[in-house]
């Protein structure tokens, strides 16, 4: 269960906040889910390529413009990776501050 206190956490934060949509979630599920995977490490590094494939969205546009408005909403801080052969780092935001 406390793997999925992070997940509660974004919920509650996002409750009333109009501007989260789906795709914006399922990004964060799959990005979070990469950190469990990881053994809870903050930050990860991702490859875009790698979320696409796990939120099933088609288009790098809307990845990238919902991952940028998780940083501006204060959910995540993304740092991007410009380069192919270099992931981008997510850090991610301890609600409980």
């Amino acid at each position: 269960m406390e793997n999925l206190k992070p997940l509660s956490d974004f919920f509650a934060a996002i409750e009333k906040d109009f501007r989260i949509s789906t795709t914006h979630i399922a990004i964060y599920a799959a990005l979070l889910q990469l950190r469990i995977e990881r053994g809870f490490i903050n930050p990860i590094d991702v490859f875009s390529r790698d979320i696409i494939s796990k939120v099933k969205i088609s288009s790098t546009y809307t990845y990238i413009k919902c991952i940028q408005d998780l940083n501006d909403y204060g959910y995540i801080n993304y740092v991007r990776s410009f380069k192919k052969t270099q992931a981008s780092k997510i850090y991610f935001t301890d609600f409980e501050e």
